[in-house]
């Protein structure tokens, strides 16, 4: 009986994990093995949609708002969705993409990382 307590609760605090990142909750501490954790970067293509055109073409003004999730997104998890298939398939060009944390000008953004055979400029 002890056990399914336990195990009920462990379903909860996952089920929680996972909503809250959905949501686009950071949750400190939960991570999964992948670039994005657990959420799946195929997925995640379509939460930066804001950024769209500006990832399609270099005169394209950044959206502040697409700048503001720029802000939230691990750089190892950006790469994974600019070389997903979904961004792909959106019409993203990864070379245009990995420009867009320079463009909007976040303090402390990598620089010279390496995503794929692209690189984020300085």
């Amino acid at each position: 009986m002890e056990g399914g307590v336990i195990l009920r609760y462990i379903c909860i605090v996952g089920l929680f994990a996972i909503v809250g990142n959905n949501w686009g909750f950071e949750i400190e501490g939960v991570d999964g093995a992948g670039e994005c954790g657990q959420l799946d970067p195929e997925v995640l293509a379509y939460k930066l949609a804001p950024c769209a055109a500006a990832a399609q073409d270099k005169n394209v003004e950044v959206p502040p708002n697409c700048c503001a999730l720029m802000q939230k997104v691990r750089t190892s998890c950006l790469c994974a969705i600019i070389l997903s298939k979904e961004a792909k398939s959106l019409g993203i060009t990864p070379v245009v993409a990995v420009t867009i944390p320079k463009r909007c000008k976040i303090a402390g953004r990598p620089r010279g990382y390496k995503c794929g055979a692209y690189v984020v400029q300085a």
